[in-house]
């Protein structure tokens, strides 16, 4: 399998995995939250109209989806074609990156599609403090991030000395 059937196959497996979660979340979760951990993690069902922290949740509906659904069209085909062009020169942690950035990018982009707004479910918090809620999708797009920037930041140059 080539370097590029390995990106697509994380991509889907993050996709399925997603949607899978968000699913069982919507049919477990949503009378009753779920208390993993008491003053830390539970899980709670929350309907995200914006953008992450929110953002532009109180914006008209055409603006709102329009926007959103634009941004992670653009954020998903040019982590792909990235991805693609670059991928005999790209290293096994830098192209699992971008897959998981693609996957959790596509996978928001259905719920934005299909649905008008994000589910989301993980709820972490010390007592009274939350971490606002997310899901698969936003953990995946956040690690893949992460390691991509330590990649370049660090890793990238180690390699060359």
């Amino acid at each position: 399998m080539g370097k590029f059937q390995r990106f697509l196959l994380v991509v889907f497996f993050i996709i399925a995995l997603d949607l899978l979660t968000k699913e069982f979340a919507v049919r477990l979760f949503s009378e009753k939250d779920f208390t993993v951990i008491p003053n830390f993690f539970d899980f709670t069902l929350v309907w995200n109209k914006g953008a992450a922290f929110g953002v532009l949740a109180d914006a008209p509906i055409w603006v709102r989806k329009l926007i959103l659904i634009f941004a992670s069209l653009i954020a998903a085909i040019a982590t792909i074609v990235y991805a693609y062009a670059k991928q005999s020169k790209l290293s096994k942690l830098e192209l699992y990156s971008l897959a998981l950035i693609a996957g959790g990018a596509l996978g928001n982009l259905y719920d934005r599609i299909f649905l008008g707004q994000v589910r989301d479910f993980i709820d972490w918090h010390i007592f009274q403090y939350h971490w606002p809620a997310f899901n698969i999708a936003d953990a995946s797009i956040t690690i893949g991030i992460f390691l991509f920037a330590l990649n370049e930041l660090y890793l990238k140059n180690r390699n060359k000395n």
